[in-house]
Formats: structure tokens, sequence, C-alpha cells
């Protein structure tokens, strides 16, 4: 039986970012609970073999979020395939580290353009079709939102500019409906993050202030991105929700 507070059944629900990494997964853990996807990602051919693993039902269509033609094109493909769209899960992103007196300013711009102009342009699209019938809008920030790091002067500002952006947007379109939250995970096991984490002494140094002692899955984080999709999450809007096993708490 499915909890109807946790139900997505039937939702259209597009996830950006679907081909690899948090978005592949929790575009599957999405699926399995019977939403109806439409999948965006910049590797084509990643992004196929997602959607036909997911089943006919899966649409993909190859997106830069960054670009707002693309972002448009995205939303409306999915409301040309099935009439509207309920929710948005924007897993796209980047991370470079870099001691701040040696970062390219070109992987600062970058990684403002692709983890901020990006969530803006995808959640402008999506709420331009959403208006007068509500919808949901889930962005992932990160727990560089609030916590600082050495190295991070490019990922963390622009993981904090996304959540106050959540909140903004989350105010600005409340009396329409739609509700913008993020989910701020900790260090996660992705493609991403495994070069860190490979590394004995940078993977010590993580866990040492993640008070739960381990790292995060893909599974830790499906069921506070359901919630946010689901009638339960009615009344959230414009948060951050740390899933992040007590790394905030430090």
């Amino acid at each position: 039986m499915t909890d109807p507070l946790f139900d997505i059944g039937g939702k259209v629900i597009v996830v950006a970012g679907a081909a690899s990494g948090l978005g592949r997964s929790l575009s599957s853990g999405l699926a399995g609970r019977g939403a109806r996807l439409v999948l965006a990602d910049l590797d084509g051919p990643a992004l196929e073999s997602q959607a036909r693993a997911l089943g006919p039902d899966a649409l993909a269509v190859k997106t830069d979020v960054t670009r707002e033609d693309e972002a448009n094109a995205l939303i409306d493909a999915a409301v040309a395939r099935h009439g509207q769209v309920d929710g948005v899960v924007n897993t796209v992103g980047i991370l470079r580290i870099a001691p701040a007196t040696e970062l390219p300013v070109e992987q600062l711009r970058a990684s403002l353009d692709i983890n901020v102009t990006g969530a803006f342009l995808l959640s402008r699209a999506a709420a331009r079709v959403m208006k007068g019938r509500g919808g949901r809008i889930v962005h992932l920030a990160s727990v560089s939102s609030y916590v600082s790091n050495v190295n991070y002067a490019a990922y963390s500002p622009s993981k904090a500019a996304l959540s106050q952006l959540v909140r903004v947007l989350g105010r600005e379109w409340a009396s329409d409906g739609i509700n913008v939250n993020a989910v701020g995970p900790a260090v996660i096991e992705t493609p991403m993050s495994k070069g860190m984490l490979s590394d004995p002494k940078t993977a010590a140094a993580m866990l040492s202030v993640i008070p739960m002692g381990r790292v995060g899955t893909a599974e830790d984080l499906l069921a506070t991105v359901v919630l946010l999709l689901a009638p339960g999450g009615s009344y959230i809007t414009g948060q951050t929700i740390y899933v992040d096993g007590g790394r905030t708490l430090a």
C-alpha cells in the first residue's frame, strides 16, 4: 500500500542531471515510485541509456540548463509529452576545489553559472507552466551552503547562493502554489566525489566532521526528495533541508 502522503504516482517530474551520479540514482528511485519522468543532461548517450533503463514512458531531452532556450525547450518537451509538469528535481552541478589564491577565475565563473544560473533558468522555465496549477521544484544544494571548508571558494559560494535563491523563489512563487526547496547533502558517494574519497587522508578528514561517521548515499536523499514532491511536503517552501549525517551540527 502506498501512503498518500508520499504518493508521487503519475506525477510528471523533470530530472536534470539524470545521466549519472545522484541524478541517475534519484531518477531511478522516482520512476520506481510511479513518476512519469522527463530526463535531462548534457551527456546524450548516457541520458538515452538511462531513459531506456527506466522504460518507454521516460523521455530523454539533451539539455544545457545554463542556456535559457534549452531550459525552456526542456519544459516545453515535458508539456508536449504529458500535458503538464508537476515537479522538477535539479541535480546539475560542478565541484571545483583549489586554494583561493590559485583558483582560476574561470572555475569560479563556471561554478556560479552552472550551480546558480542554471538553477534559476530551469526554475523559471518550470514556474511559467506551473503557475495557476502549482508544482514542486527541488534543487540539490550542499552542506557547503552553510559550513565553510578551505579550498571551496568556488563551490561554497555557489551553493550558498543556490540556497538563498531557493528562499527568494519560494517566497515569490508561494501565492502561485509553487513550492521551491533544496536538499543539502554532505559528501555522497558519486563519480564527482570519487577522487576525494579514494585518498585515505582526505576521506578520513571528511568523515571526522560527520557525527554519524560515514558518507551518504543516494538512497539517503531519496526520501526527502520524495517528501518535497509529494502531498506530505505541501507546507514546505523556501527551505534547504540538510541530509548530512550531522555535518552541519559541527
